[in-house]
């Protein structure tokens, strides 16, 4: 028998991991965003996997809360036209929200952001930048 399941659209896959990218920078758990909507968090879930379509209101809200503008979650879109020569930009802007979807990411992240002294930040630099030459050399 052949399965007829439904496959999440790309576009909202993307949406979803895009609130979940925003949610989890401001550290915000799933249960406080479905509760500042007025849903569970199991929905928050469906939204963030893609499963279910986030419809325009409650983007809208989701936007709201999470202090981004509505764009924000179609950033880097698939099948999004940029302009010429915008395609290093994407691929580095992919590269970025891959980095902070991660759980290492976001920590350094959030760690790095709390140094106030710009000269402890380019040490910081310089340190991570060191270890990556390393791995590359290995």
């Amino acid at each position: 028998m052949i399965e007829n399941k439904k496959k999440p659209n790309p576009i909202d896959i993307h949406v979803g991991s895009r609130i979940r990218l925003r949610r989890t920078m401001l550290g915000m758990s799933q249960e406080k965003l479905g509760e500042s909507l007025g849903i569970t968090f199991q929905q928050i879930q469906k939204y963030e996997k893609g499963t279910n379509r986030v419809g325009a209101s409650r983007l809208q809200n989701i936007s709201n809360i999470l202090n981004v503008p509505v764009s924000f979650f179609f950033e880097d879109a698939p099948g999004e036209h940029s302009s010429a020569g915008g395609g290093m930009e994407a691929s580095s802007s992919n590269y970025v929200v891959d980095f902070l979807s991660s759980s290492e990411g976001l920590q350094l992240n959030r760690a790095f952001v709390k140094i106030s002294d710009p000269k402890v930040r380019r040490k910081v630099v310089e340190l991570v930048k060191a270890l990556a030459a390393e791995a590359d050399a290995d």
